[in-house]
């Protein structure tokens, strides 16, 4: 049994003891979690803010100024699907550290392939930089394994708030890390890169070195104390997959494909208006501030008021968000129309994810997290490549409405699964529902 493994059981025994233990534990963990997520933040936010605009420089091609986008997310969901098995079998503190430290080595790649002008190590890189966009993302259900079940998307958006101050920054900083890099003859848009790269690399490191013990490991080791001989044998086989996970999983993807399209394009439609890197710098910011820091208030919110209401004000967030998208081209109408994607991202994430951790057990948990954030990146990919064709093609007006309304897709799943009759599910060790779908 490895170090980790040891660790982890030990604490479950002492948590079994003394329930106490549990709230120390996790303070300790969202601690570590926290500090990973502020240097996540800033690697993921300065990338995307220039990605689309080093591919038309670099390409020449307005076509596929939607392409970096894709290829990080794509890259984002085979890394999801590593994470979550890896996180399955070893546990949060190896899937998370090598997610970011991966990330790193991919946004390195990218400052080499912007110095020597190779469009193939560009877009093998910006593939490989997907992982550190998955990693953040994941690193929310971190905070969730030894949560009470009424706290889970309170806990989850502790994690999530916390990569605002990283992403606030990041993109503050584009026009500084382009000065820096511009002297050793590398184009100023990679300068970001760079950023993301240090950033990465040290979200990995703290999480390799201190995410002790690990919150998925104890978990499981509680699980497995706490269980009486019937959830015993329910808890052997995969967790079953219930319309929680699918109701929850429409929310995540249907929000991250509107989110992402609209976000990516973003950058390339502001430029066409005339304005700089500063003031693209900063709708991003202030973007992904609103991704993040409302979390503080949603979390709790997703717990009191509850996971389909909550879910419902995403999708009509999202649409206002389009709407207005679609007719500001000035600065003040571009940061509310970014503001409130930000906002419906947040919202529709949060409920999501406290839906599918409320409708699954620890046996299969962490891999079906992984599988569903597959799903995610995918459609993400799928809905920035169509992103810059539409933008090319018919405007960026026309994909933010268009956008704005496809957040509404998932409401009918959500009533369906509002009204799916309470099951009776065996509880497992932590003291959870294994299926009880908290939605209303």
């Amino acid at each position: 049994m490895s170090r980790s493994s040891l660790d982890a059981a030990e604490t479950a025994r002492r948590i079994a003891a003394d329930d106490s233990v549990r709230g120390r534990v996790q303070r300790r963990i969202l601690t570590v979690v926290v500090t990973s997520q502020v240097l996540g933040g800033a690697g993921l936010a300065t990338g995307i803010t220039v990605g689309a605009l080093l591919a038309q420089q670099l390409l020449g091609d307005d076509g596929l100024i939607g392409l970096p986008a894709a290829l990080f997310t794509l890259g984002a969901a085979l890394a999801s699907f590593l994470i979550g098995q890896l996180s399955q079998r070893r546990g949060r503190r190896f899937g998370l550290g090598l997610g970011f430290a991966v990330g790193g080595l991919g946004a390195l790649g990218v400052v080499a392939a912007a110095a020597t002008g190779s469009i193939w190590l560009l877009f093998l890189s910006l593939f490989v930089y997907g992982a550190g966009s998955a990693t953040n993302l994941q690193a929310r259900y971190s905070g969730t394994d030894l949560a009470d079940p009424d706290q889970r998307a309170t806990a989850a958006s502790i994690a999530m708030v916390s990569t605002t101050v990283g992403a606030v920054a990041g993109p503050n900083l584009v026009t500084p890390m382009g000065h820096l890099v511009q002297p050793w003859g590398i184009p100023a848009l990679a300068g970001p890169f760079l950023l993301a790269a240090l950033a990465y690399l040290a979200a990995g490191v703290v999480l390799l070195g201190w995410l002790r013990p690990d919150p998925f490991l104890v978990a499981k080791a509680l699980a497995e104390l706490r269980s009486t001989a019937a959830a015993d044998r329910a808890g052997s086989r995969p967790a079953r997959v219930g319309r929680g996970v699918y109701a929850g999983a429409a929310i995540m993807i249907v929000t991250q494909i509107t989110m992402l399209a609209i976000m990516s394009m973003t950058p390339v439609h502001m430029s066409g208006h005339g304005f700089d890197l500063g003031a693209v710098g900063l709708v991003i910011g202030v973007h992904i501030a609103a991704m993040y820091l409302p979390s503080l208030v949603t979390g709790p919110l997703v717990d009191r008021v509850g996971r389909l209401p909550m879910a419902i004000a995403s999708g009509v967030t999202l649409l206002l968000a389009g709407a207005i998208g679609a007719v500001g081209t000035g600065l003040p109408m571009i940061l509310l129309a970014l503001a409130l994607l930000g906002l419906g991202w947040d919202l529709g994430l949060i409920s999501g994810t406290a839906m599918l951790v409320d409708a699954t057990t620890p046996a299969g948990r962490a891999r079906i997290q992984g599988t569903v954030d597959v799903l995610i990146s995918l459609a993400g990919a799928t809905g920035s490549a169509i992103a810059g064709f539409l933008v090319a093609g018919a405007g960026f007006a026309l994909l933010a409405l268009g956008g704005g309304i496809f957040a509404l897709t998932y409401i009918p799943l959500l009533i369906w699964q509002h009204r799916e009759p309470a099951r009776t599910a065996a509880r497992p060790a932590t003291a959870e529902p294994a299926a009880d779908v908290r939605s209303s």
